[in-house]
């Protein structure tokens, strides 16, 4: 028997800090006035995180949440709507967009390549003939263990006055920097099962006051309506039942995370990620994005070796222990990611992963012999 080695880049292991957060019986926060506090308290220790001083919103509901409240607030049919898309999270994003009626228009770099001077140089040309009203991008593309430059994008979208920059954050926050209002970003998505090392039952949206001034006019209101959570404060009470396990939850990783030091956290992150990556390579397996990508460090994804199917190799890792995921879109059945992210991000972890792969790579190999 050997002992689990979860690996997969989200949900990841629930650290003790945060279980006994969550072990925990609190009041009713539709009528303590302490479940505002606990509130105001995240929002802010978060906004240090996300770079950023504006409103930040609390909804229950994994990360995909999050994506349908911002766009359901900001998106009618008559919006013109501009994604950036490196995968399927992209991809997903401008389906979502056509899906609410938008005029959208999609700019596919490829399931293994990141954002370059040439690509950024295209959407320039785009902006500057006719800029959309909303510009679209995600952070980190998980399924593709890639990670792209928003500040460029930001900038541009400044440049040509872009009404609104609408980013997917759920898996690099924590993880690596993110700076909300210096990237001009209006509307910031994440998650808690990710670097925050969270169950997958609060996501949260970054609303800049431009934002705001859409969600106004749009006026949505269902339940993952963002304008009911405008007044949250004054009015002393929320749009459903509050989730204070969820925040308690996050409070715990929170402070954890400012103990250890935001700094040392980003560079935990980067060093199992090239721990792990300079591994696959004596492994002689080979990364799935091209060799010009700007990778994430909190997910590595690879190929699968030729010797194997992905059930083989899912199977061969898992029972030395070894849990990994596969991957979605035109990598299914080609790659699988291993999670170095939030309580995943552990050198030791990585050098354990590595070694059940390398026994079950040198296992095959001496059979074929």
């Amino acid at each position: 028997m050997y002992a689990p080695l979860p690996m997969v880049p989200g949900p990841v292991t629930v650290p003790q800090h945060v279980l006994n957060a969550l072990a925990k019986d609190y009041p009713s926060g539709q009528i303590d006035e302490a479940y505002f506090s606990l509130v105001r308290s995240c929002e802010l220790s978060l906004g240090q995180l996300l770079g950023t001083k504006n409103r930040i919103l609390f909804l229950s509901g994994e990360g995909m949440l999050a994506l349908w409240a911002a766009l359901k607030s900001v998106v009618t049919p008559d919006k013109t709507v501009f994604v950036v898309s490196t995968g399927v999270f992209g991809e997903g994003i401008a389906a979502m967009a056509r899906s609410l009626g938008a005029k959208v228009d999609c700019l596919s770099l490829g399931f293994d390549a990141t954002i370059s001077e040439e690509d950024l140089a295209l959407i320039e040309k785009k902006f500057a003939a006719k800029a959309p009203d909303l510009l679209c991008a995600v952070h980190c593309e998980t399924p593709s263990g890639t990670l792209n430059p928003l500040a460029a994008l930001g900038q541009l979208k400044e440049r040509y006055g872009v009404p609104l920059f609408y980013t997917d954050v759920v898996s690099s926050l924590a993880g690596t920097p993110v700076q909300m209002d210096a990237w001009h970003i209006d509307l910031a998505l994440g998650g808690s099962q990710k670097c925050l090392s969270l169950p997958p039952s609060l996501c949260f949206v970054g609303v800049s006051p431009k934002a705001w001034k859409r969600i106004e006019e749009v006026a949505y209101q269902g339940y993952d309506a963002l304008l009911p959570f405008q007044n949250i404060y004054q009015e002393g009470r929320c749009p459903y039942t509050p989730n204070w396990h969820g925040l308690a939850a996050l409070r715990a990783s929170l402070d954890a995370l400012a103990l250890e030091g935001y700094a040392e956290v980003f560079q935990r992150h980067e060093e199992a990620a090239t721990l792990c990556r300079n591994g696959l390579a004596d492994l002689e397996i080979a990364l799935w994005p091209k060799a010009d990508a700007c990778l994430s460090p909190t997910v590595t994804a690879a190929r699968i070796p030729e010797s194997y199917t992905w059930q083989e190799w899912k199977k061969a890792l898992g029972e030395r222990g070894l849990i990994v995921a596969g991957s979605f879109g035109p990598m299914q059945g080609k790659v699988f990611r291993l999670g170095h992210m939030g309580s995943q991000a552990q050198k030791a972890f990585v050098r354990s992963a590595l070694d059940i792969m390398d026994e079950v790579v040198r296992l095959r190999r001496k059979r074929m012999v």
